[in-house]
């Protein structure tokens, strides 16, 4: 069985690599997957959740440059390396945009950027302020690829870090929604009876109510956070994957390989789970790719809705909440580069699940 299932299993990967569409979407997602994990390595504000705010440059176009002067503040940070890799940099610096600068009288005085055609105010600082009194190693000209949001904040870096959440969610919601539809599929299928009335009527009473209000409702329950939308969003897709298993395990358990274990006294358990579950595998892996792409959506929704991640964390959903109003006062990009992102996103899921469809499909 176990040669008839990797022949299977190398006639679905030949039979994958073919749909041109599903590589290269497959192919997105493992880059949006790196950026993700390594957001901060890639952000040109590291800081922690991209959070640096310059109010004096909000809302700028993309490609936008200014002189940033960086205050060192004295005080040493104890954050290790993995810290500043994995959550970003705890600064204790302060940076200022600058319009120009010159040194009187053992001080820097600097004049802080109001904007194109505006004169700002001047303010000085003591040189001593910086090590060894090397102020021009601590001004350096900083370029915006993406503009800035309306507090004034990289724009390019919130993407980066914002893909965290709209990634790793659909990893989360899959996993609970597997644990859950896996438990309560195999146990309505393989024993049918009461036990199968009970739980369908379980599954069709969650399925009855509309998904966004009972995230609402199971968010509203745990609180509002990273984790509780996770979770909210996890046990409210266990269903599709439970109806799924049942059915698959209804036409699974007559067959003769199941007969064979019931005659050499093996236990549900063993026949379940090592018999029956590793057959009905490529359609829970069709399933988990759409549930991916719904998770996301889901997510989205939640944090525009203001119920999801939580501010100053950067999320996809969010952003656009904060800047839709702003595709009417002529920067739309505000709004519409979060908004690709989450449609490249999804649909990068839902073409791979097509193409898994296909791949597994033994009869084309």
């Amino acid at each position: 069985m176990s040669r008839n299932n990797n022949s299977l299993t190398s006639l679905a990967l030949q039979k994958f690599k073919k749909n041109f569409w599903g590589v290269f979407s497959l192919g997105i997602i493992c880059c949006i997957g790196l950026v993700s994990i390594f957001a901060y390595l890639f952000a040109p504000d590291a800081s922690k959740n991209a959070n640096q705010m310059h109010l004096s440059i909000h809302s700028k176009s993309p490609g936008f440059e200014v002189q940033m002067l960086t205050i060192p503040s004295g005080i040493a940070s104890d954050q290790n390396v993995l810290s500043k890799f994995f959550f970003g940099k705890e600064s204790t610096d302060t940076e200022v945009p600058i319009q120009s600068h010159k040194v009187i009288d053992g001080k820097l005085s600097y004049v802080e950027y109001a904007g194109d055609g505006l004169e700002g105010l001047e303010k000085q600082v003591d040189l001593n302020r910086f090590p060894n009194a090397d102020y021009k190693s601590y001004i350096a000209s900083r370029s915006f690829l993406f503009g800035t949001d309306k507090y004034g904040r990289d724009y390019l870096s919130r993407i980066l870090i914002g893909s965290r959440i709209s990634f790793f969610i659909g990893f989360v919601a899959v996993f609970i929604s597997l644990i859950v539809g896996l438990l309560m599929g195999s146990i309505a299928g393989y024993y049918g009876g009461k036990i199968d009335a009970l739980i369908m009527w379980i599954i069709n009473i969650t399925w009855s109510i509309p998904t966004l209000l009972l995230v609402i409702a199971i968010t509203l329950a745990l609180g509002k956070g990273f984790w509780q939308v996770f979770i909210a969003v996890g046990l409210t897709m266990w269903v599709e994957v439970a109806r799924v298993v049942r059915g698959q395990i209804i036409s699974a358990k007559e067959m003769q390989y199941v007969t064979a274990a019931r005659a050499l006294g093996y236990g549900d358990y063993r026949i379940v789970t090592r018999h029956i579950l590793p057959n009905i595998f490529g359609p829970l892996i069709v399933i988990s790719a759409a549930n991916f792409a719904a998770a996301i959506l889901i997510e989205s929704g939640l944090s525009f809705l203001g119920i999801g991640a939580q501010p100053p964390m950067a999320s996809w959903g969010a952003m656009i909440k904060d800047h839709y109003n702003y595709i009417i006062l002529g920067k739309p990009y505000l709004a519409l580069i979060p908004g690709i992102c989450i449609m490249l996103l999804v649909m990068a899921f839902m073409l791979v699940g097509n193409a898994l469809r296909d791949a597994l499909d033994v009869k084309v």
